[in-house]
C-alpha cells in the first residue's frame, strides 16, 4: 500500500512526478478521477478494475449510486508514467481540485491522492479538531496503544 505525503510541483503542461515510492503502485498503468474533500485519486489499473465491478454493482433504481457513478465515473481519465516518471493530468481535473503549482502527493489505502496544499492542511486540520474514527477501527486503535 502507498503511504507517506509528499510536496510536489506541476510543469507548464499539468504534469507532476510521481514519488519514487508510489511509481511501483501505478507501473501498469492508472486512472484518476474525482476524489472526496475536492482531491484526486488515483488508482492503479488492477484496483479500478475492482472498483467497477462494486460500482456496477449498485442497482440502477438507486438514486444516490447513479449520481455517485457519474461524479466517479464522468472524470476519470486512464494515464500512464512517462519516461520521467511524470503523469499528465487533464485540465478538467485540475480545475475540480484546484491544483496549480505545488501539489501534494499522499498515500492511501488502494490509491493515491493529489491535493491542493490548502485543502490538504485544511483536512488535516479537521481530523486533528475532530478525530472521528470509523466504528471498523474503534476496537483496534487500543490494540495499537491509541485512544480516541
Amino acid at each position: 500500500m502507498p503511504y507517506g505525503e509528499y510536496p510536489y510541483n506541476l510543469d507548464e503542461k499539468g504534469r507532476v512526478v510521481l514519488p519514487q515510492a508510489f511509481r511501483d503502485f501505478v507501473e501498469d498503468g492508472m486512472v484518476l478521477t474525482r476524489g472526496m474533500e475536492g482531491c484526486l485519486y488515483v488508482f492503479p489499473l488492477s484496483g479500478w478494475k475492482r472498483l467497477e465491478e462494486q460500482l456496477e454493482g449498485l442497482p440502477l433504481t438507486d438514486g444516490a449510486g447513479r449520481a455517485f457513478v457519474r461524479f466517479f465515473y464522468s472524470g476519470a481519465s486512464k494515464a500512464r508514467l512517462d519516461n520521467q516518471s511524470r503523469v499528465s493530468i487533464p485540465a478538467g481535473l485540475r480545475a475540480f481540485a484546484e491544483l496549480e503549482g505545488e501539489i501534494i502527493v499522499a498515500g492511501a489505502p488502494g490509491r493515491l491522492e493529489l491535493w491542493n496544499p490548502l485543502r490538504w492542511a485544511a483536512a488535516i486540520d479537521a481530523v486533528q479538531a475532530s478525530p472521528l474514527a470509523p466504528s471498523c477501527l474503534r476496537s483496534l486503535l487500543p490494540k495499537a496503544g491509541m485512544t480516541l
